[in-house]
């Protein structure tokens, strides 16, 4: 939803989803190719990854390693999904969180980025309404709407 709202349509751009987990990357990589996305899936150990990442117009980062992708692995004016949520030490003995994207890096380049924390995070509970939402509606008989 979040990339259809920012791109309209998928059709042909190339997605790049960096972390092949069962929760994240594969499911993500099936929904990118239902919108007929051409979607490479890679991981970590993948061979010349940067040089991968930044042939995608779509870059999607979910590989649990803070600040993972640089800002040099992003096509300019890509658009960046960073789903990753890391605690990284801060100062005075605090923690901050940080995503797989190294931010401020990416930040000039992307022509979209999603913020850690305040991106994907609250774009999921968004989703997890809507979706509780409709099946209420079913239950009850009732229309159910368009996720537009």
């Amino acid at each position: 939803m979040l990339l259809h709202d920012t791109l309209g349509s998928l059709s042909g751009l190339h997605a790049v989803v960096i972390g092949r987990s069962n929760l994240v990357g594969r499911p993500v990589a099936q929904l990118l190719l239902r919108a007929d996305c051409t979607v490479s899936i890679t991981h970590s150990r993948t061979r010349d990854l940067p040089q991968l990442s930044r042939e995608a117009d779509i870059l999607v980062v979910a590989i649990g390693k803070a600040e993972f992708a640089r800002g040099g692995w992003i096509k300019p004016g890509a658009t960046v999904i960073d789903v990753g949520i890391n605690r990284v030490p801060a100062a005075a003995g605090k923690s901050r969180l940080v995503g797989d994207v190294a931010f401020a890096e990416a930040l000039p380049v992307a022509g979209h980025l999603t913020p850690v924390p305040g991106g994907v995070g609250p774009m999921t509970v968004a989703c997890l309404m809507f979706n509780t939402l409709q099946a209420a509606r079913r239950a009850s008989g009732l229309a159910v709407t368009a996720a537009d």
